[in-house]
């Protein structure tokens, strides 16, 4: 049977024997057999009552505007109560500390915390991505040492990729960590970092060899302990006047040997296997959630036309979206890494999350008597400061369609 498109790109491409003049037309696509078919199994299912009751506990008389930050809001407490509960690292085993369960549960999971706005930024680098890439590629020292904190929240993480005039072209990274007796000696700047200033421990990309123009050659990953001497952070202040960026320095840091994440010069797979978690899950459509809950909740059962068909089609684009998020789920269970997919859902899913808040902004303007919500008013103001990140965080735009243009082949 035939599988039509979602995505169809076209490209010249060039010989490479005989006349290297002779160029062809080439097509290749994504279609929906790189999102098969997947439901949400029963047993993961079977956690989503307990999960909301407990968040209906920990939230209960939490405002909207507070719990619009959602993955941006941190709070170490509820992270630990979430940690008591088994519900940080869910899926990591059980001699590690975690659950043992698969990614189904963990989307349960996250779609609850992040459809209420539960503030979840403490565990999530962490969580997400942190432990499942030690996991994989770490020291059983570092698994024994590390994955078990992680699951009792008692180490946070941030993430060190972007750098200074570099955006998100992670391979043009010039942070270096050189070999020295005993260990490596580290220097460099990372920026963007979410929460740095609250974090034990970051995940740093940088070179161990070569330059900046070797691209992904020569880069590794390291645990990097934010305590150590030598390691400066700056937050960084955003329109909102939140505070969650930093600048991270490293100024001759000095790291012991088992430092180093994996192989040496393996860090670009490794970086890529972990932005496959990081762009794949439903927190790439849900930063607006709480702002379209509440606007809906505000219009009621009889809402004005023009609105109705605004909610209407903000949801039916969230849908399809959606199951690509449990599509993807699906892959991640069975072992894959679904990096193109990946790119191509974060891509289409902040889009989505930018359009929630500019539409709503739109319908409060046509209805003025909405405006006098100041719930409403001060989430909406919120997001609208806020909106312009989402395309921002976890990949460019650029980057996003470059990577999805190379997965095609077309670059």
């Amino acid at each position: 049977m035939h599988v039509g498109p979602i995505l169809l790109g076209y490209g010249r491409e060039t010989a490479r024997s005989g006349n290297t003049g002779n160029q062809k037309d080439v097509c290749v696509s994504l279609t929906l057999e790189n999102f098969p078919s997947a439901t949400i199994p029963p047993h993961a299912e079977a956690l989503r009552s307990e999960v909301k009751a407990f968040i209906a506990e920990q939230l209960e008389g939490v405002p909207a505007h507070v719990r619009a930050r959602s993955w941006s809001g941190f709070d170490a407490d509820f992270s630990r109560a979430l940690a008591a509960r088994g519900w940080v690292g869910v899926t990591l085993p059980r001699e590690y500390g975690g659950a043992g369960l698969d990614a189904f549960a963990r989307f349960v999971l996250v779609e609850e915390l992040l459809a209420a706005g539960a503030p979840v930024a403490a565990h999530w680098f962490g969580d997400r991505q942190s432990a499942p890439l030690l996991l994989h590629y770490g020291t059983e020292e570092q698994r024994r040492s590390i994955l078990p904190r992680i699951c009792k929240g008692e180490l946070f993480f941030c993430i060190g990729m972007s750098e200074p005039n570099s955006g998100s072209d992670l391979a043009s990274v010039r942070t270096r960590a050189e070999r020295v007796p005993g260990g490596w000696k580290l220097n460099g700047q990372k920026i963007w970092s979410t929460y740095a200033h609250k974090s034990h421990y970051m995940i740093a990309l940088v070179r161990t060899s070569g330059t900046s123009e070797d691209r992904q050659n020569g880069l590794s990953q390291f645990l990097v302990d934010l305590s150590l001497p030598g390691v400066t952070v700056r937050p960084i202040m955003i329109g909102t006047g939140d505070t969650d960026f930093n600048e991270v320095f490293f100024e001759d840091v000095i790291l012991p040997e088992d430092a180093l994440v994996g192989s040496e010069g393996n860090g670009w797979k490794q970086v890529n296997a972990e932005l496959a978690f990081e762009r794949s899950g439903p927190e790439r459509i849900y930063s607006s959630l709480v702002l379209l809950d509440l606007w809906a909740r505000l219009l009621g059962d009889n809402p004005d036309p023009e609105d109705a068909a605004r909610l209407g089609r903000l949801v039916a684009r969230l849908a399809p979206l959606r199951e690509m998020s449990v599509a993807m789920t699906a892959v991640l269970a069975a072992g894959g890494s679904p990096l193109t997919e990946a790119a191509l859902f974060k891509d289409m899913g902040t889009e989505i999350e930018q359009q929630i808040p500019a539409e709503i902004a739109d319908a409060v303007g046509r209805r003025p008597e909405l405006a006098a919500d100041p719930e409403l008013v001060r989430t909406l103001a919120y997001l609208m400061q806020l909106n312009h990140v989402f395309s921002l965080r976890g990949g460019t735009r650029e980057i996003l369609r470059g990577m999805i243009a190379r997965g095609l082949g077309l670059r």
